[in-house]
């Protein structure tokens, strides 16, 4: 736990936070993209009026609880850090208890984050294309109900498993070629 301390200590603050905060935000620009095209989806039919306040409200809301959130689970090494300064050993055990779960934390919540925009990406796409989605809502209706419950799921996931492996394809492909060309 000291070895971790120190270690953590030892690292460019900043550019530590600077990494961590570009991480967070990429990561909430594609959930809030991600948030909008679904809620678009819901309200396609609605007026426009009502379609402008559902969004103006889904906005509001995914800034203020996605971004707050993210920005308590992006500082929370430095709440563990001021609590282990403290003079009190239940302050100082808290702090030491959150530096310790935080890297975990941070990782853990990386894999379902990615996870969740590979499965919403998947199952936006899915639900745009109108026959693809119908012919795996009815694949999944002639599976057992556990299967039909998690089929369409698992789908999506691979969908945009799929879809993301040749965005990153593309993006690397034109870095290269933006590389080469300077």
């Amino acid at each position: 736990s000291q070895q971790r301390l120190e270690k953590l200590a030892a690292q460019d603050p900043l550019k530590f936070e600077k990494d961590k905060i570009k991480g967070a935000i990429r990561t909430d620009f594609i959930l809030s993209a991600e948030i909008v095209a679904i809620t678009l989806g819901i309200v396609a039919e609605a007026p426009l009026l009502n379609q402008v306040l559902v969004l103006s409200g889904i906005a509001l809301v995914v800034t203020v609880g996605v971004y707050g959130l993210v920005g308590v689970i992006v500082k929370i090494d430095d709440l563990g850090y001021w609590l282990a300064e403290k003079s009190s050993a239940l302050m100082q055990a808290l702090g030491k208890g959150l530096l310790i779960i935080a890297p975990w934390l941070m990782k853990a919540l990386s894999i379902v984050g990615t996870l969740a925009m590979f499965l919403v990406g998947g199952g936006i796409v899915v639900h745009g294309i109108a026959p693809l989605h119908h012919a795996i809502e009815h694949f999944a209706g002639q599976q057992s109900a556990v299967v039909a419950m998690i089929l369409p799921t698992v789908l999506n996931l691979i969908l945009g498993f799929i879809i993301g492996g040749i965005v990153v394809l593309g993006v690397k492909a034109v870095a290269k070629i933006r590389g080469q060309a300077h």
